[in-house]
């Protein structure tokens, strides 16, 4: 069985710094898709990035030059380090993960951008 947990959330000021992680635990052999969404108050959950099992990323275009997906292979970890944070940054930060036509999700870590 595939789970997935984040960790790394918390509260930070505007222009801070965070790193999220994920542990993916279960076996996930073969091509995969491992990604970030969030979801904030009031709003519908969007995609931040992606990351193939090949390295091939995908950032949503107000991410991109701030945040950076990289995983892990060997210990199944999938990081996101955010940079430059904003308080519209704010939100619960989801886990993904598809493989074999199957969507997994993590149960979410909160971020909170502000002073």
């Amino acid at each position: 069985q595939v789970q997935l947990v984040e960790s790394g959330g918390g509260l930070v000021q505007p222009g801070g710094s965070l790193r999220l992680s994920c542990a993916v635990s279960g076996s996930i052999f073969g091509i995969n898709v491992m990604g970030w969404y969030r979801q904030a108050p009031g709003k519908q959950r969007e995609l931040v990035a992606a990351i193939s099992s090949g390295g091939t990323t995908n950032y949503a275009d107000s991410m991109k030059g701030r945040f950076t997906i990289s995983r892990e292979k060997n210990k199944n970890t999938l990081y996101l380090q955010m940079n430059s944070l904003k308080p519209e940054d704010t939100a619960v930060y989801y886990c993904n993960l598809q493989h074999l036509g199957i969507m997994y999700w993590g149960t979410g870590t909160l971020v909170t951008v502000s002073s």
